[in-house]
């Protein structure tokens, strides 16, 4: 009798051990791609969606299983909320490489990137800058990879649409972090050398404030044909339904931060926003794939559309994904870059709905020029220009 249970306790303590080894060798088999981005406070619906797009995808990736180097993976995303602060964004990503060994980070904002770009390639993590300031990538940073298009490419057909339908005069009322202060810092002169004048500057805590009275009377007295306003979506939308009960009845230069569609949800549609012009809505996206994407996210998520924040960031989290497939190495940041443009380059169509071509030279993705839009008869508007009809 004693010879039966021995050998059973032996048996339990080798399944025991068994089991142990199994569960440690699962729990060597996740990779972590960490975020850092408001989930909380005025622009938290940006960082949500953000946030979206990368579950979306891991939820994709997972059900599939991600092999790398002969070996299998789960992926995971950690995500920190920063409140928009960029010093919050920096400790955020140190704790992520420190505690979590996330060879990727997201990081959904300019100031917070500028934070992270500090030290990222001495900790030798890829940076994934969901920003279209052009400064990020121009920086020569080799481990970032700035995920929109530059802003820089909307300025021109913003001004024209808005001179050519309301007039020369121009009223800054855009937020005051650094986003927004670099867009206006290149808006304003490119304003100017077309003609216009710059008749009121006056930018506004968009992430603190939720009562822009004050701030959008002031630059009214001026009497601006356009106001130039943006920062997260929710706060643009106030400060777009403020101008119009104050009694402005010019046009509204948004710029890409804030999003269209979701403005509207705040005020109760397009009305208040008539003369807008800005980016186009993912669920106004003519494109194919687009409109797939559209269709799937829908079914996951009831009651909710699709922003280009979720659909842009889906589709890096494949592309990193699959970078880490062709690097063999789910830790190597530096090959996990390497390969970052033929990720993109080779993604399927249904993991690419915005049309994303690879990276450039500079670190900036290439591709998705077809997303401008204006706001006409209470309807959302695509507008092809000149150059956006060469390309097609």
């Amino acid at each position: 009798m004693r010879k039966k249970i021995g050998v059973l306790t032996r048996l339990v303590t080798v399944l025991t051990i068994g089991l142990a080894i199994s569960n440690m060798a699962m729990a060597q088999d996740v990779v972590k791609i960490g975020y850092s981005g408001p989930l909380s406070g005025g622009a938290a619906l940006y960082g949500k969606n953000v946030l979206t797009g990368m579950n979306m995808a891991i939820d994709e990736i997972n059900t599939k299983g991600l092999e790398v180097g002969g070996k299998k993976y789960k992926i995971e995303v950690v995500a920190l909320d920063d409140k928009y602060n960029p010093s919050e964004s920096g400790i955020n990503v140190q704790r992520l490489i420190q505690q979590h060994k996330t060879p990727a980070v997201l990081v959904p904002h300019s100031g917070g990137i500028f934070a992270v770009q500090a030290f990222n390639e001495r900790s030798k993590v890829l940076l994934l800058a969901y920003t279209s300031l052009p400064e990020v990538t121009a920086r020569g940073n080799k481990l970032t990879i700035r995920i929109p298009p530059a802003f820089t490419t909307y300025i021109e057909t913003f001004i024209q649409y808005s001179m050519s339908n309301f007039g020369k005069k121009v009223a800054i009322a855009s937020g005051d972090h650094d986003y927004a202060k670099a867009w206006a810092a290149a808006f304003k002169p490119a304003w100017e050398a077309a003609g216009g004048k710059v008749v009121s500057d006056n930018p506004m805590s968009y992430n603190k404030a939720t009562d822009y009275y004050s701030g959008v009377s002031r630059v009214l007295q001026d009497k601006p044909d356009v106001i130039f306003i943006g920062g997260a979506s929710e706060p643009s939308a106030l400060v777009a339904k403020q101008a119009r009960e104050l009694g402005f009845k010019g046009g509204f230069i948004v710029i890409d931060q804030a999003k269209l569609d979701e403005m509207a949800k705040v005020i109760g549609g397009y009305g208040l926003m008539e003369g807008s012009i800005g980016t186009l809505p993912l669920v106004e996206d003519p494109n194919m794939h687009a409109k797939a994407f559209v269709e799937r996210f829908r079914k996951i998520y009831p009651g909710r559309d699709p922003s280009y924040e979720i659909s842009m960031n889906y589709s890096t989290v494949h592309a990193t994904a699959l970078a880490m497939k062709l690097a063999g190495s789910v830790t190597d940041s530096i090959a996990i870059r390497a390969q970052m443009d033929k990720a993109f380059k080779t993604l399927p169509p249904e993991h690419n709905p915005n049309g994303i071509e690879g990276i450039g030279p500079e670190g900036g993705i290439v591709g998705n020029n077809r997303n401008i839009a204006a706001i006409e008869g209470g309807k959302v508007k695509p507008l092809v220009t000149e150059e956006l009809a060469r390309k097609k």
